[in-house]
């Protein structure tokens, strides 16, 4: 196997961790529920096999149902942020870029990434969020879940990419 796919094992096992034993225990004022391993979508290099990328975030999304008992709803989620994520980040990229170029902060900088963040995760929370709820019965519980959730990834992202760059 290469290394890039070890470690993007490796990663995938983390974050599924992470989530499972950790994360998904936190639950803010009742709605906000940080949802970290969208970041694993985001790390994926331009222009990287789209077809790898919708693979792995399949695989990431099956993984975290399983242990959440949320079936399909997370499999569903990132795997439509997965097929949108190639062509978002080709919008902040000029053509002279080489293929092997990752998004961060240090990369494109923190207004560019922030950009490039905060869309995908809230599309993300946001089609969680409906998958899960199924209805519009409680739009003000959708909205918080949805915005709180956001927040609080983000925070968390943020923080990592800030703690990389140094």
């Amino acid at each position: 196997m290469k290394t890039d796919t070890l470690k993007r094992i490796a990663t995938l096992l983390v974050f599924l961790i992470a989530q499972v034993l950790l994360l998904d225990y936190i639950h803010l004022l009742g709605v906000a529920t940080p949802l970290l391993y969208v970041y694993f979508i985001l790390q994926f290099p331009y222009q990287h096999p789209k077809w790898s990328i919708l693979l792995w975030g399949f695989s990431m999304g099956l993984s975290v149902d399983i242990f959440t008992n949320t079936p399909g709803v997370a499999a569903a989620s990132l795997t439509a942020i997965a097929a949108i994520q190639p062509y978002y980040l080709g919008m902040f990229m000029s053509r002279d870029v080489l293929s092997g170029f990752k998004p961060s902060i240090k990369s494109l900088g923190a207004l560019r990434y922030s950009y490039y963040a905060i869309p995908l995760v809230l599309l993300y929370c946001m089609l969680f969020f409906t998958f899960e709820q199924f209805s519009f019965f409680n739009p003000l519980r959708w909205i918080a879940c949805v915005v709180g959730s956001a927040a609080i990834t983000l925070a968390l992202i943020f923080t990592f990419e800030t703690a990389k760059k140094k």
